[in-house]
Order: structure tokens, then sequence, then C-alpha cells
């Protein structure tokens, strides 16, 4: 069996080199910011079921910078993160707080997302199921844990029929460049989505 740290490796070597991603550079420990992920967010937001959503958590991660304009200008609210208070988050209706150097100017610190409906968090790797795998450490490494749907975006070179490693965690929607893949329900092994 595949390990995570091996998955891992595989993916980031992959987007390396066919050149499928951009800053920060090497995208190695990170979940990357891949080609395309602009086209991957307005697939996701565009989805009926994130398109009448008008709350959401959504990670820190470059690669979700697209998503995060996006979602903004759509006037939705977003949670982001606080990447120096740990437990805390950035409210954020300001398309000007989508990057993260604009959160302290354009977002109100909270310790609650109070009102969110659905989180989006950035992966390395993702499978036709629904099983993310991110970076291994950070904000979400795991999930969230929120009882919300998880959205991911990814490229296809992150994309596997199956996880060779167990997931961190499962999600609802995949959002890709081209399509929005919609996983079953139930995992592979019979048991339903959390």
């Amino acid at each position: 069996m595949t390990t995570a740290g091996a998955l891992r490796e595989q993916v980031w070597d992959e987007l390396v080199a066919r050149r499928a991603c951009a800053y920060p550079l090497p995208p190695h420990g990170h979940c990357p910011n891949f080609t395309h992920a602009k086209k991957a967010a307005a697939q996701l937001l565009s989805h009926p079921d994130v398109a009448a959503l008008h709350t959401l958590i959504v990670g820190p991660e470059r690669a979700l910078l697209p998503l995060r304009q996006q979602a903004l200008k759509a006037g939705k609210t977003l949670f982001v993160p606080h990447q120096h208070r740990q437990g805390w988050y950035w409210r954020v209706t300001d398309p000007a707080g989508a990057k993260l150097s604009g959160l302290r100017a354009h977002g109100e610190a909270t310790l609650t997302p109070t009102g969110a409906q659905a989180a989006v968090i950035a992966c390395v790797a993702a499978d036709h199921h629904g099983a993310r795998l991110g970076k291994g450490f950070g904000w979400g490494a795991r999930g969230l844990h929120l009882g919300l749907p998880e959205f991911t975006l990814a490229h296809p070179l992150m994309l596997r029929p199956a996880l060779p490693c167990p997931a961190d965690s499962h999600v609802a929607l995949i959002g890709t460049p081209d399509r929005v893949i919609t996983p079953p329900a139930h995992l592979p092994d019979g048991t339903n989505r959390p």
C-alpha cells in the first residue's frame, strides 16, 4: 500500500514535471496552487449545491484565492482561518479581503463561523469517492468536523480513482477546471459519508 507521504510526493512531482502549478514553488509541502484553479473555482461555485449557499468557510491556501475572490464578488460571506490566532476566523464580505494580506483591513476577527453552510478545504490529492488528502498538517489537515459539507478543488493530476492510503477527510464535491465531481453518498466500504 502506498503511504500518504509517498502519494503526496508523487502528486507534487507530477505537477512540477507537467508545469501544472504556480507560486509557491516548488509545491512540495503545500496544497498546490495548480494551474486553472480559477476555472475549478468557477465550476464549484456554479454548482447548484454551492450557488445556493450564502456563507462559506474557505481555507487560506493560495489555490483557493480565486474561489475567495469569485465568492466575495458574488456577494457571499466568507470565514477564512486566522493565520495568527488558532481557532479564530476572519469574517469577510469585501472582495478586497480575498487575499490574506487584505484580511486585517477588510475582515472582522471572530471565534465562531456563525451561519457557515459549508467549507472549502484545499487538497493535495482526492479520489472519485470523495476521499481527500491534505498536506498532512495545518488548518483543515484532517477535515473540520463542524458537521458541514466539505468541498475541494483539484487539478486532474491530483485525482485518483481511489486513494491508495487512508484519507484525511471526505468531501461532497470536487471542483476541477472542467467539471464538478459528485462522489457517491456511500463510501467504497458501504458506510455512509460523514
